[in-house]
């Protein structure tokens, strides 16, 4: 991790990684994890000194509500959100009860709907599911920070 200054002269945090998990069930709407990601990444900024662009934001917010949505759309019961943030990256992983892997739809610009998982996976620097013994786990990462020409930085796949 690049140890210089924020831009209010405190020194990132170097101490191991930051997180957050919270467990959507029942009526919950999916602004209330957009909204626990988005107090995430300004605690992470503001607490611990780590830099977050306001493109990494806007498209956390974006993946952490389209992966909550898809686990309470296609998922019987509840789906657990996780956030983690290390060395420069934020991993957004979804765990839910259906055993089923997501899948891609055919490219379709005239398609309503159904995008989401495209919109994911473009925008994320790693993409990966993994089913486990009682469903599967979904976990997109990207980076904090934007490069000089105010994208995400560091290779994509």
């Amino acid at each position: 991790m690049d140890q210089t200054a924020d831009d209010d002269g405190r020194e990132p945090t170097a101490e191991g990684p930051l997180a957050v998990s919270r467990l959507f069930e029942g009526s919950e709407g999916i602004a209330t994890a957009r909204h626990l990601a988005r107090d995430f990444l300004t605690e992470v900024r503001s607490l611990h000194g780590l830099p977050v662009s306001g493109r990494a934001m806007g498209t956390v917010e974006l993946v952490v509500s389209e992966l909550v949505t898809n686990a309470r759309k296609y998922a019987p019961g509840p789906c657990l959100l996780t956030l983690v943030v290390r060395g420069g990256i934020i991993e957004i992983t979804v765990r839910d009860s259906n055993t089923a892997l997501p899948a891609v739809s055919a490219r379709d610009p005239h398609r309503i709907g159904g995008h989401g998982l495209e919109v994911v996976m473009a925008v994320c620097r790693n993409f990966q599911v993994h089913r486990e013994p009682s469903g599967k786990r979904v976990t997109a990462m990207l980076e904090l920070t934007d490069g000089p020409d105010g994208h995400a930085t560091g290779p994509h796949p």
